[in-house]
């Protein structure tokens, strides 16, 4: 099997430690890195110790002329994403870029838009659809087993602060472009991408962070004939116990990336019991409470991988057969533009002072 020559901008965190260590790993045999984009000295430095025989630049436009680049990587801070995606794909490259896809629905679409017109391939890297969690999640939810879904809450908290460029609302950061595109997505999934979801009601703050933007979002996102979708992403939790909660009229599942457990009723084993209209009472007539002792289900196990090496392999497994053999991706652009769409619409609803 042929690798596809890669190019990839920046080696920050997500960069050099999330992509490259994909591109690093002994099963990935689908890519070799070519070339190295980062501003940086230092980090151009990095990258021909651990890409030996890589190229490195300073700027990105220096890919424009390359002809040899099968995919280039947008891994740049969340305000360039955009902007740099759409240089790029002007010059025909394929394109996969980090989520935030951007700061705008509209500029989502232009950008969907533009890869159409040039005939090349785009795509957002969102794994968190393809990990273990949630595609075991998801796949409940349409099994039954737990009944009719009422609510599924997603918890991305705990008790943290951040000072750095994350913290910004200029560099199109904050929790909910920063962190969001994980939790709503997995909502937004849940749903089906109805496309008469909406979001039902929000609120952004900021509580520990040093910057300007949110900390704190509250999202709840509803679809006609759907279960009600809670959200949080919140840096003020030191006791949050799940990350993933879904309640249906027969029992609960609850889970984290590394393992779940749930409980659940079986049709059958709870005869129904009839309605009594008066008070209920015990043989010797006196007044009870309306208690019973459910047959009730236990199951728990663990998942093997996350969104970190399996998600990330199976993107990019996936992205390889969509450039080479024109295969679908589970992950689509149009996906990852709705969930920007939800981002948008909290922060229009919740207008938060600029101070920097």
């Amino acid at each position: 099997m042929k690798k596809l020559t890669l190019a990839i901008i920046g080696q920050g965190r997500s960069g050099k430690d999330i992509h490259g260590a994909y591109y690093r790993r002994e099963d990935n045999k689908y890519y070799d890195v070519k070339y190295v984009v980062d501003a940086d000295a230092h980090r151009r430095a990095v990258a021909e110790e651990i890409y030996p025989g890589c190229k490195t630049f300073a700027c990105y436009e220096e890919l424009y002329a390359l002809n040899d680049i099968d995919l280039v990587v947008n891994a740049t801070y969340s305000e360039m994403h955009y902007p740099i995606t759409r240089d790029l794909l002007l010059h025909k490259k394929n394109v996969l870029v980090e989520k935030p896809f951007a700061r705008t629905r509209y500029e989502c679409d232009e950008l969907i838009k533009i890869a159409k017109d040039q005939g090349v391939v785009l795509a957002v890297f969102q794994q968190t659809f393809l990990a273990p969690f949630y595609t075991f999640a998801y796949d409940l939810t349409k099994s039954g087993k737990l009944g009719d879904i009422k609510q599924i809450s997603i918890r991305y908290n705990g008790l943290s602060r951040r000072w750095d460029w994350q913290t910004l609302q200029k560099k199109c950061a904050g929790s909910t472009y920063n962190t969001g595109p994980h939790p709503i997505g997995m909502g937004l999934g849940f749903l089906d991408f109805d496309a008469n979801t909406r979001v039902a009601y929000s609120k952004l703050d900021t509580a520990l962070t040093s910057g300007d933007s949110d900390d704190y979002a509250k999202i709840l996102l509803e679809a006609p004939n759907k279960p009600l979708v809670d959200i949080e992403i919140n840096s003020t939790d030191a006791y949050s116990k799940y990350m993933l909660k879904i309640q249906g009229s027969r029992g609960t599942f609850t889970a984290n990336t590394k393992e779940y457990e749930m409980t659940y009723i079986v049709d059958g084993e709870n005869p129904e019991r009839p309605v009594v209209e008066t008070f209920l009472q015990n043989e010797a007539g006196d007044p009870i409470y309306c208690s019973e002792k459910l047959v009730k289900h236990v199951e728990n196990g663990k998942f093997d991988g996350t969104a970190f090496d399996v998600g990330t392999a199976s993107l990019y497994e996936q992205l390889y057969f969509r450039i080479t053999e024109g295969k679908p991706m589970t992950v689509t652009p149009e996906m990852a533009a709705s969930v920007i769409s939800v981002v948008e619409t909290v922060h229009a609803q919740n207008p938060l002072p600029l101070k920097f």
